[in-house]
């Protein structure tokens, strides 16, 4: 799925064309108790409930592919469930409470019961919603143009989010029939989604009944507790994970020769590949070799890259491949020290080099204009 894809069917949520059909919810508690469920036709939704709930879902589309948004295979036994789901519009009641029930399952196996009373009374509640709709794909010729009259598929689809409910604060409300303040209640608000997903996955006007792309809030949270009590689906290896790992294989295995220059080689040339790769293109993804040709081609000797290759299978598995916006971070060049933090220019990185000056190493930075510190111009000691 590529950010065309993506886009497409962000554009079915504007809330003024009200494209999609149906909204079901199922609302619980902290411990995962089912407080009411509700179906409702988004056509019969007012004006700014309407832009509320699909403000909600366009929020499980967004991030970048690889890091929040990421594919996951399904098992056949929930394939088949989510299939139901889809095809019968989710208008099948029976359907939508085994979906529900399932899902319930997931939030408690990641929120385990409160142990205290002050736990209780700060837990959280959660909003479990679905939509479903039915989008024309559109078919485009060899000059990427719309051809209208061959145009006769469409894709059905659900999206799903899972947003936790808080307890607001209470507070004083003016009433003007009284012309006085009297204590509001304390109310129970729809938050932000933490996870959702979109299934059937979307590719190219295509639908891949075997993956759904799920949501994460928190790139850093993989929801794994979820996805195996909902669906018996295993998580992706979170986004920060993937870079710690990298990172730390790369000193594991090159050792001393993980120098600067090397850093800079790998940033300069992942940076470029992300730079010349077309925005409607599949995220870039970096095998084993692909990295290793990068180590290779920095003058890494031959005996590290082969370590290197080996401890990436262990790592993240055998033909795995990584987001290169996960190997490196494209905007940003950053070297920190025990005492001192150096943001560069990604494009002025090779100005940087390192150097062993009386025994002492030292980090060298050209200068090439003028000195500010703290906005303060200062002048270089001769």
């Amino acid at each position: 799925m590529n950010q065309r894809d993506l886009a497409e069917i962000k554009r079915r949520l504007n809330p003024d064309k009200r494209h999609p059909s149906l909204i079901c919810g199922c609302y619980v508690d902290y411990i995962g108790n089912p407080i009411t469920s509700f179906a409702v036709p988004v056509a019969t939704l007012y004006e700014n409930e309407n832009i509320k709930f699909m403000s909600i879902f366009k929020k499980v589309l967004s991030g970048q592919l690889g890091q929040a948004l990421n594919p996951i295979a399904m098992p056949s036994e929930s394939i088949s469930l989510l299939m139901k789901v889809r095809d019968t519009g989710m208008k099948d009641e029976a359907v939508m409470q085994e979906l529900f029930t399932k899902m319930i399952a997931g939030i408690r196996a990641e929120h385990p019961d409160m142990q205290s009373v002050e736990d209780a009374q700060n837990a959280e509640n959660w909003l479990i919603l679905m939509l479903h709709d039915d989008l024309d794909v559109r078919k485009r010729d060899v000059n990427d143009e719309i051809d209208y009259e061959n145009s006769d598929r469409s894709f059905s689809y659900c999206l799903c989010a899972v947003c936790p409910v808080k307890r607001d604060k209470p507070a004083l409300r003016y009433v003007p029939s009284d012309g006085m303040f009297h204590e509001r209640a304390p109310e129970w608000l729809a938050s932000t989604p933490v996870m959702g997903f979109l299934f059937p996955l979307y590719e190219g006007g295509s639908a891949d009944v075997n993956t759904m792309l799920f949501f994460s809030k928190d790139c850093n949270e993989a929801h794994e507790a979820f996805l195996k009590a909902s669906f018996n689906a295993d998580a992706v290896m979170p986004a920060a994970e993937q870079t710690e790992n990298f990172q730390s294989l790369l000193a594991q295995t090159l050792g001393t020769e993980c120098s600067l220059d090397v850093v800079q080689e790998m940033h300069e040339v992942v940076s470029t590949l992300i730079e010349e790769q077309d925005k409607d293109a599949e995220p870039l993804m970096l095998s084993k070799q692909d990295v290793a040709k990068v180590l290779t081609d920095g003058g890494v000797s031959p005996e590290r890259v082969e370590a290197f290759q080996d401890g990436f299978d262990k790592t993240f598995g055998t033909g795995a491949a990584l987001p290169a916006v996960n190997v490196i971070t494209p905007k940003q060049f950053k070297v920190d020290l025990p005492s001192v933090s150096i943001k560069v220019d990604p494009k002025q990185a090779d100005l940087l080099e390192t150097r062993v000056i009386d025994g002492r190493s030292y980090l060298l930075i050209p200068i090439d204009g003028d000195i500010a510190v703290n906005g303060q111009p200062v002048f270089p000691q001769k």
